[in-house]
């Protein structure tokens, strides 16, 4: 089973897919904690890196190719990550999203800091990510027809996810 897990940061995405990898033994691969290490590595806040990813295409490449290589190579595996359903060809395919309030609130609570500092930092972070996929891929992040399913985090919490989900999961033939 290939499955791909994508959303906004904030809307649950890696919170989910830890849940599902535990209930189906699959193994997670999350771009959103590459991409956070590497700005550590660098020394970066994930606002300065994302800037960085903006003049050097080889971080998004980076993460993205590996991305693709495991879900062609790999079964029984949860890609996570904002572009994990546009890297995966064949596979059951979920975007978690939540309204920007929502999700701030979310990473204020695991990061810290002030939900207007993270607010700020939220938003220019995702236009920064919105820019570098049209540019590298000529995809819009907002365009969801990719994918077979859409949750909204708002509605459910993380156990009703994964049970929507796994409703899913155990009701589609081509994964």
């Amino acid at each position: 089973m290939l499955l791909t897990i994508s959303g906004l940061p904030g809307s649950g995405t890696t919170t989910v897919s830890r849940l599902l990898s535990e209930k189906y033994n699959l193994q997670m691969i999350s771009a959103g904690e590459v991409f956070r290490s590497l700005a550590k590595e660098y020394g970066m806040t994930l606002a300065e890196f994302g800037a960085l990813a903006e003049s050097d295409d080889s971080i998004d490449l980076k993460i993205d190719e590996r991305q693709k290589e495991i879900a062609n190579t790999h079964d029984n595996i949860i890609l996570e990550g904002r572009l994990a359903g546009h890297m995966a060809a064949k596979a059951l395919k979920v975007w978690v999203k939540a309204p920007v309030n929502v999700r701030v609130e979310r990473i204020v609570g695991r990061e810290g800091s002030s939900f207007d500092d993270k607010l700020a930092e939220t938003i220019e972070r995702e236009a920064s990510e919105a820019i570098r996929y049209k540019t590298i891929y000529n995809i819009d992040i907002n365009d969801l027809s990719v994918y077979d399913l859409v949750i909204d985090s708002q509605k459910w919490d993380q156990f009703q996810i994964t049970n929507i989900i796994s409703a899913a999961i155990d009701n589609y033939s081509d994964i």
